[in-house]
């Protein structure tokens, strides 16, 4: 499929809207990279702060596309089509790098033939008071082109459990991820694990133990907001049906993990949903938990019971 080299060109793709808060710091950190040859793509989706202003400012040999208000998604699919490296990757505007982080992937891509994505652990990046620690005193020691066996190789069936690969830790093999169709525009949430389950029935991933992605948290991301569709379900159960359990080498997830894991989601969207006051749609989703694994029946009953404010009374 393709010939590592050390040089390889490599794309980033920074999706932003209304990001001047972080994003002069993501930039920095790709700046910093230490592998040799890297393109800035910055794709602004319609931000009214300052934060193209900030591009320039920070990065100014970046290439800057601006469109109107579209969505992550059509964002990333554009920098996507912009892209001139053999490596893409997709850095969300609020993260930030270790210096080695490319340098490694590009190198992993070299270890393991016809892979098409190379994947990087992270760390959740949590405020310290009024400001986050300094990245150095977060980032654990390297140990080198380390992968996790489990998580390396056909994959497919190990995204069935979780989406384990952040866009912004995941080096994509360009003609991979255009050959799967890029982002997936309709979908308003989980298309990063909709895209890689697509993706990992096409190509082998690897994972690297190594985290050197700081996966910023604060009040106002997307990942935090309480949704009216349960979209990881809906995901899990529709590739499920079409494509089956299996990896393209034969692995597998059991039947009965599938089940716990799509109970376990719909639990957490029952139980999300009580505790914002919408009582139909989490009783709702408690109770389609509870039929795919009635053996649950005391757990969900519990998060039933807390969420609507019941407690059970101590004592005779």
């Amino acid at each position: 499929m393709h010939e590592p080299t050390a040089d390889a060109l490599v794309s980033v793709v920074i999706p932003t809207f209304n990001g001047e808060a972080f994003v002069a710091d993501t930039m920095r950190s790709v700046l910093a990279q230490m592998h040799p040859a890297v393109e800035i793509i910055v794709v602004d989706d319609g931000s009214t702060d300052g934060t193209c202003q900030l591009v320039g400012q920070v990065a100014p040999a970046a290439r800057l596309i601006t469109q109107r208000n579209a969505g992550v998604s059509a964002a990333r699919n554009a920098g996507l089509r912009a892209a001139q490296g053999r490596y893409v990757i997709c850095l969300d505007q609020d993260d930030i790098w270790h210096p080695g982080q490319l340098a490694r992937q590009v190198a992993a891509f070299s270890q393991h033939a016809g892979c098409g994505a190379v994947v990087c652990r992270y760390h959740h990046w949590y405020m310290d008071g009024d400001t986050y620690p300094a990245p150095a005193d977060v980032w654990p020691a390297d140990p080198g082109l380390v992968v996790d066996a489990d998580f390396t190789g056909w994959v497919y069936h190990q995204f069935l459990s979780d989406c384990w690969a952040l866009t912004s830790g995941t080096l994509i093999l360009k003609e991979a991820v255009l050959a799967c169709g890029g982002f997936d525009t309709s979908l308003s949430y989980s298309e990063d694990w909709d895209l890689w389950l697509r993706m990992s029935q096409k190509v082998p991933f690897a994972l690297l133990q190594w985290p050197p992605v700081l996966y910023r948290q604060h009040p106002v991301q997307g990942s935090r907001s309480v949704r009216k569709i349960d979209f990881r379900t809906d995901l899990l159960l529709r590739y499920a049906a079409n494509h089956g359990l299996a990896s393209a080498d034969g692995r597998a997830m059991a039947t009965g993990h599938f089940a716990e894991t799509v109970s376990r989601y719909q639990a957490e969207f029952g139980y999300h949903h009580l505790q914002q006051g919408d009582r139909w749609t989490g009783v709702r989703a408690l109770g389609l938990a509870w039929w795919r694994v009635p053996r649950h029946m005391k757990r969900l009953a519990l998060s039933l019971a807390g969420a609507v404010g019941w407690r059970p009374r101590s004592g005779g």
